[in-house]
């Protein structure tokens, strides 16, 4: 009897995405065997935390890596990071923040339901402009000498009124400012495992259990080597705020692991699979007469890489929420999402065998 039939839990079809509330993605078995492999054997987590770390930034290209315990971990450990900077008394007053710079300054359209993470390293945010966009001036303009870093969220860079990345790291940098990237779902491409830092970042946070096939629980904050250090300092099992963000030795291995699969990985190969896999779910779909059928990538902001083409699927004889519902009442449930009057299915997560039953349960649903 497996574990989930021993709660008496059913698994599910994931046509949604590596999203969290979900199990984000599935672990290759090479990670699974790495993760048991470090759980047979004791080892000083300080040494193998920077190791791996160093291992992992030459294998991505980048400067210096910090391994946390989740993307939300990694951006309030980078936040205490560039407060507190290489001053362990400042890292130990944390999150009390009396006499420490503590501002962080974000674009007000960028502002978004992760960034609350920033603030258990102490920080509060200074808003910049409104949600309808900000200008470069106004940003130059909140600096101050409480300014500790500004926050910048990819998944909002495609809104009307964003600043580019580009314009925003000069003048940051000008000011000795350290730019952090929320990039968590910003893969694939695996490009964009250095890009982020290459358009001007110090510091730019992943998810480690989304496309990169980790342990769920685990995250990388990619950049600035000093700042990597103040970010190693402020993790567990050092004291500070970082010290109930535990991250283990399994945990460590896994997304070490999983990092070099994903690295290896041929994305060429797999985005051909995903555009296959979205073509064929249409054009069955599409042939019941029942909905209008298209295939495209994702308009708005948002937390999924926008890059895997998807279907958006307009019902004819009844609303995107109810078929959405309605696929949720199967066994084995099957989970989609719902864009602007639409239901959306994603191939990202589907592993062959479950396209005919996906679409099956559409057909019949609509």
């Amino acid at each position: 009897m497996g574990i989930y039939e021993q709660l008496h839990l059913k698994t599910l079809v994931n046509a949604l995405g590596t999203v969290t509330r979900i199990g984000g993605s599935l672990m290759p078995m090479a990670v699974r065997q790495a993760m048991m492999e470090a759980g047979e054997h004791y080892v000083e987590i300080n040494t193998l935390h920077k190791a791996a770390g160093e291992h992992i930034a030459k294998l991505v290209g980048a400067e210096a890596c910090c391994i946390t315990c989740g993307a939300a971990a990694g951006l309030a450990i980078s936040t205490a990071a560039c407060i507190a900077r290489d001053n362990d008394a400042h890292r130990l007053q944390l999150p009390d923040t009396t006499g420490l710079r503590n501002e962080v300054l974000v674009l007000k359209c960028h502002r978004i339901l992760y960034d609350q993470a920033l603030l258990l390293a102490g920080a509060r945010f200074m808003e910049v402009g409104r949600t309808s966009g900000a200008l470069p001036a106004q940003v130059e303009s909140a600096i101050s000498e409480r300014t500790a870093a500004f926050f910048y969220a990819s998944e909002a860079e495609p809104m009307r009124g964003s600043i580019p990345l580009e314009e925003i790291a000069p003048l940051m940098k000008e000011h000795g400012i350290p730019v952090i990237v929320d990039a968590a779902a910003e893969l694939p491409p695996k490009a964009n495992l250095t890009r982020f830092l290459e358009r001007g970042a110090d510091l730019v946070v992943f998810s480690g259990g989304k496309e990169i096939r980790g342990p769920q629980s685990s995250g990388l904050i990619l950049g600035r080597r000093d700042l990597i250090e103040a970010c190693d300092a402020c993790c567990c099992p050092n004291y500070g705020v970082g010290r109930s963000m535990k991250i283990d030795k399994e945990t460590i291995a896994g997304i070490t692991k999983a990092v070099e699969l994903f690295v290896a990985r041929d994305y060429d190969e797999q985005g051909r699979i995903w555009t296959d896999m979205s073509r064929r779910m249409a054009a069955a779909i599409e042939r019941t007469g029942k909905a209008q059928v298209r295939l495209g990538h994702p308009q708005e902001p948002g937390i999924q890489p926008v890059g895997i083409l998807r279907v958006y699927i307009a019902p004819a004889h009844q609303t995107a929420r109810a078929v959405h519902d309605a696929l949720l009442t199967l066994d084995p449930q099957l989970y989609t999402d719902v864009q602007g009057g639409e239901l959306v299915l994603n191939p990202q997560c589907l592993a062959e065998s479950e396209i005919d039953y996906v679409i099956t349960s559409v057909c019949d649903a609509l």
